[in-house]
């Protein structure tokens, strides 16, 4: 039966995490300078990538596009080993009380995906909302992440401060990941039975890459809107001017009077565009590590 044929090694845990970890950091490197672009489109009045671009490199130089890297470099690789994890624990327990062998598309690789989102989410949350207060931050200094977390943790304290946002981190992982997982493994089997190949590592790495890059302009097409909030509450400075408190429905508010239902989609490009190289490589990689650790 199935329960033969699924391994609940801790090795097997293991190496599941160790390639999530690679594919975080890969991610990360790839996609940064996008994603500061992205973020303060978001969270300012720019309405121009490009302008974004010349005013970065003139005011703050080109290490500007890496401001905050070294919270997201460890902080995102934990997250993906535990998106990734999370997918593979989520489907060994479902094929365990199925039975099966194999999730099926819909639901139970969605809801598997979904799992992964949510349980990242504690790690995410902080994490985003110190990279994306970095980013919106225009000015060339910028204190230490270490003073930056003390600083807030000091006079907000944990709930309100260091996880600010976490409402609304959980439900965009939720779908983002749930989607993210969904199209990649379509992907994936479409492949394989298109291709006619034995099983997923006869897959090539461009086929890897493509799938991958598909994959994650579904996951920002699905949960964006949802994105925009969460980057409006966490970048709002702290302090008594703060309007928007931490709060869903004053920050969906807010975007929804500056800039109607289309601030809801400021900085999509930007984000689609960096969406291809990230999501190829993340899953690119973390398959290759799977393969080369077995």
């Amino acid at each position: 039966m199935a329960d033969s044929t699924i391994d609940n090694s801790i090795s097997r845990k293991a190496k599941d995490i160790a390639a999530g970890f690679i594919g975080g950091a890969t991610q990360v490197l790839i996609g940064q300078p996008a994603d500061l672009v992205k973020v303060r489109l978001q969270t300012s009045s720019e309405t121009s990538s490009l302008s974004i671009i010349k005013h970065v490199i003139k005011n703050e130089g080109l290490f500007a596009f890496y401001k905050g890297t070294l919270a997201p470099l460890f902080g995102v690789g934990v997250c993906v080993s535990l998106q990734f994890y999370g997918f593979h624990e989520t489907k060994r327990q479902i094929l365990k009380s199925t039975g099966g062998s194999e999730l099926n598309l819909w639901p139970q690789t969605y809801i598997a995906g979904a799992v992964a989102g949510i349980v990242n989410s504690p790690v995410t949350a902080p994490v985003e909302q110190l990279r994306i207060l970095s980013q919106s931050n225009t000015s060339s200094s910028a204190s230490s992440l270490t003073d930056t977390v003390k600083k807030i943790y000091r006079e907000h304290g944990l709930t309100r401060g260091i996880y600010r946002g976490f409402n609304i981190t959980v439900l965009r992982e939720l779908q983002a990941y749930g989607v993210w997982f969904l199209t990649y493994e379509a992907l994936i089997q479409q492949i394989i039975d298109l291709q006619h190949y034995h099983s997923r590592n006869d897959i090539s790495t461009p086929e890897l890459l493509a799938s991958g890059a598909l994959a994650g302009n579904a996951l920002w097409l699905s949960s964006y809107p949802i994105d925009v909030i969460k980057s409006n509450i966490q970048s709002e400075p702290f302090g008594p001017g703060a309007t928007i408190k931490g709060s869903i429905r004053k920050a969906t508010k807010h975007i929804y009077q500056a800039h109607g239902l289309r601030g809801f989609w400021r900085g999509i490009v930007p984000c689609l565009i960096r969406a291809v190289p990230c999501s190829a490589g993340t899953f690119a990689s973390v398959e290759l590590a799977l393969r080369v650790m077995g």
